[in-house]
C-alpha cells in the first residue's frame, strides 16, 4: 500500500467512514481524570452511546490528558486528529469573546442564571464553532466560584495587594481590579504555589478546593458565585456525518441526556465538595459580607461592559437575550 492510499485509509477510519466496518471507533481526550464528575459522565455518555447504536459507534475516553492536553482538544477535533472531545468553552476566550461569556464575573450567578445564560448564548457558541467545522453536543457547568484566603475577606480591601491564583483572563482580570496581584497557576501546582509563597488566595470551585485539600493552606471559603463556567463536548462535523442516520439520532439523544445528568451531577458536587471543605475545617461564609459582594459586583458590571463592547454584536445579543 502506498502512502497516500495508507493516509486515506487511516482517515477514513477515523471519521467512521469506511462502509467495510460495522463498528466504528472514536478516541475522546479529555482533560480530567476518570474521578471527575465531568469525566463520569462522559463515560456514561459513551455507555449509552454504544448500547443505542447497537455496538455501531464506540467511543474510547482518553481522560487526564493522557491523548491530548487540554488546550490543544478543541484544534485536535477540529483537524480531525479526533472526532470528539472536551474542553473548558472559556479557555477559548482569546479565539472569540464569545466563549468567555460564561466566565464574566457575577454576570450569572447560581443555577438557575447560568442555564439562562447558556440558553441565551449557546446559538452564538455554535454558530463561531460551526464555522470551524465542529458541532456542539452538550455544555456541564463547573460548580459556581468562590474565594478563597486565609482569613476573611469582608471587603474588596481586603484582597488589596494579595497574591492571587488566576487561571485565565478573566481572573486575572478581577484580581487586577480588585487590586490583588494575579498569578497563573494550574489546578496541578495549587499546592506548591500556596506553600512556596507565590499565591495567598484564589477563586475557584468548591470541587477544586476540595481535590487540592485548600484546608492545608487556607482557612476560608468565601461562596461568591460568581460564574460557572462550562465545559463543552463537541464533535467533527464530517465525523458526524460519517454516521449513518440511527447511529447519529443515538448521539444526539445521548448527549441531551449528558446535559441533563451533567447539570445535576454538578449540583450534587457543589454540596458534596463545599461540605468537604467545612469538614476540613475551614470556615464558610455564605453568603460572604454584603460589603464584600456589593464591591465584586461592581468589578462584575465592569468586566460586563468590557466584555459587550469587545464581543460586539454577538455580545449584545446574548446578553439581551438573557436579560429578557
Amino acid at each position: 500500500m502506498s502512502k497516500n492510499s495508507l493516509a486515506v485509509a487511516i482517515l477514513a477510519g477515523a471519521f467512521g467512514a469506511a462502509p467495510a466496518f460495522a463498528q466504528t471507533k472514536w478516541d475522546m481526550p479529555t482533560p480530567y481524570p476518570d474521578a471527575n464528575f465531568h469525566t463520569q459522565n462522559i463515560m456514561q455518555f459513551a455507555e449509552e452511546v454504544k448500547k443505542a447504536s447497537g455496538g455501531k459507534l464506540e467511543i474510547k475516553i482518553h481522560s487526564n490528558g493522557s491523548l491530548f492536553k487540554h488546550p490543544e482538544i478543541k484544534n485536535a477535533v477540529r483537524g480531525g486528529q479526533v472526532p470528539i472531545g472536551e474542553f473548558l468553552v472559556s479557555l477559548l476566550a482569546n479565539e472569540n469573546p464569545v466563549f468567555e461569556v460564561d466566565s464574566v464575573p457575577f454576570l450569572a450567578t447560581g443555577y438557575d442564571d447560568a442555564r439562562k445564560l447558556w440558553n441565551a448564548s449557546r446559538a452564538q457558541v455554535e454558530k463561531v464553532l460551526d464555522k470551524e467545522g465542529l458541532m456542539v453536543l452538550y455544555a456541564v457547568p463547573w460548580p459556581p466560584q468562590g474565594l478563597y484566603a486565609k482569613s476573611e475577606l469582608k471587603s474588596p480591601d481586603d484582597m488589596k495587594g494579595l497574591k492571587f491564583r488566576a487561571y485565565n483572563t478573566a481572573t486575572q482580570k478581577l484580581a487586577s481590579l480588585a487590586g490583588a496581584v494575579p498569578t497563573q497557576v494550574e489546578v496541578p501546582d495549587i499546592p506548591q504555589a500556596f506553600t512556596t509563597g507565590r499565591v495567598e488566595s484564589m477563586i475557584t470551585s468548591p470541587s477544586t478546593g476540595a481535590n487540592s485539600k485548600a484546608w492545608d493552606f487556607v482557612k476560608h471559603y468565601h461562596d461568591t458565585q460568581a460564574w460557572l463556567p462550562k465545559n463543552a463536548v463537541v464533535v467533527n462535523k464530517r465525523a458526524f456525518r460519517g454516521l449513518d442516520e440511527a447511529t447519529r439520532q443515538a448521539v444526539l439523544d445521548a448527549a441531551k441526556r449528558a446535559e441533563t445528568r451533567g447539570w445535576e451531577m454538578s449540583m450534587k458536587e457543589t454540596a458534596e465538595k463545599t461540605a468537604v471543605l467545612k469538614q476540613n475545617g475551614m470556615t464558610i461564609h455564605s453568603p460572604p459580607s454584603p460589603e464584600l459582594m456589593k464591591g465584586l459586583k461592581a468589578i462584575g458590571k465592569q468586566m460586563t461592559d468590557e466584555w459587550v463592547k469587545k464581543a460586539g454584536a454577538d455580545g449584545q445579543a446574548i446578553l439581551k437575550a438573557y436579560q429578557k
